[in-house]
């Protein structure tokens, strides 16, 4: 068995998850970098948490296969032995007017979004040890409610919904259950199809009048991952520089 305590983030290939997966890291977590598709940018991402002197290890494994879920809590206990922090980070998003939305994208986000945090959560609650962590992404859009986020939004609303439930069924154990809730956060996934004039006008929505960095998010996930949170549970943390 691994001796430091051993994170999963899903979805760390790139953006946000990332800068997840390297400031857990640079905290002591001997980190399990998550993908679904992009290997060399998990590998990259692999790299540089060892280049700080840290453990990581990169898994693939597409989080709305049930299957590939299973397979992949299987691999970090038979290599590490232990999984002590779960940061559903994966997703996908796709804006439209919800009148105009294809059925298969809806499909996609569903099973991405929402399917495949329930498929680690439910993982996690029966092999996360005592006095774990886990810690959801979901959207400040919830609150927000702008058009053309439906489906995403509605996706992430049940996230949070989730988080409060398993916060209380994991009663005893230790372990706390929290969200974050990102807004406009510069990254691909955000930033893929928006004009400038959108992007400068959603960073003006904040009081701090920009968008957040990847690091600005990581650094309340590593929070809640870490002792100082431990008293925090069953909460969304909106982390969104004031806009909602």
């Amino acid at each position: 068995m691994i001796e430091a305590k051993v994170a999963l983030v899903t979805g760390a290939s790139r953006g946000i998850g990332a800068a997840i997966a390297k400031a857990l890291a640079a905290d002591g977590f001997a980190v399990v970098v998550n993908y679904a598709g992009n290997a060399n940018a998990a590998a990259q991402v692999v790299e540089e948490i060892k280049a700080q002197g840290s453990q990581a290890m990169a898994c693939q494994a597409n989080v709305a296969d049930v299957q590939a879920v299973g397979a992949l809590f299987d691999r970090i206990e038979a290599e590490w032995g232990r999984l002590d922090v779960l940061v559903n980070n994966a997703g996908v998003m796709t804006l439209a007017p919800l009148a105009e939305m294809p059925p298969r994208v809806v499909d996609e986000q569903i099973d991405i979004n929402l399917k495949g945090t329930i498929n680690t959560l439910r993982e996690a609650a029966n092999r996360l040890g005592d006095g774990g962590r886990i810690v959801n992404l979901s959207t400040s859009v919830v609150g927000l409610k702008l058009e053309n986020y439906a489906v995403y939004a509605a996706t992430k609303a049940a996230v949070e919904t989730l988080t409060g439930i398993l916060a209380k069924e994991l009663r005893g154990r230790g372990i706390t259950v929290n969200a974050v809730a990102p807004g406009a956060t510069a990254t691909t996934l955000f930033l893929n199809g928006k004009s400038d004039e959108l992007v400068e006008r959603m960073a003006r929505m904040a009081p701090l009048e920009r968008l957040a960095e990847p690091e600005d998010i990581a650094r309340v996930v590593a929070f809640l991952a870490s002792p100082a949170g431990g008293w925090v549970n069953g909460q969304t943390l909106r982390a969104n520089g004031g806009t909602v």
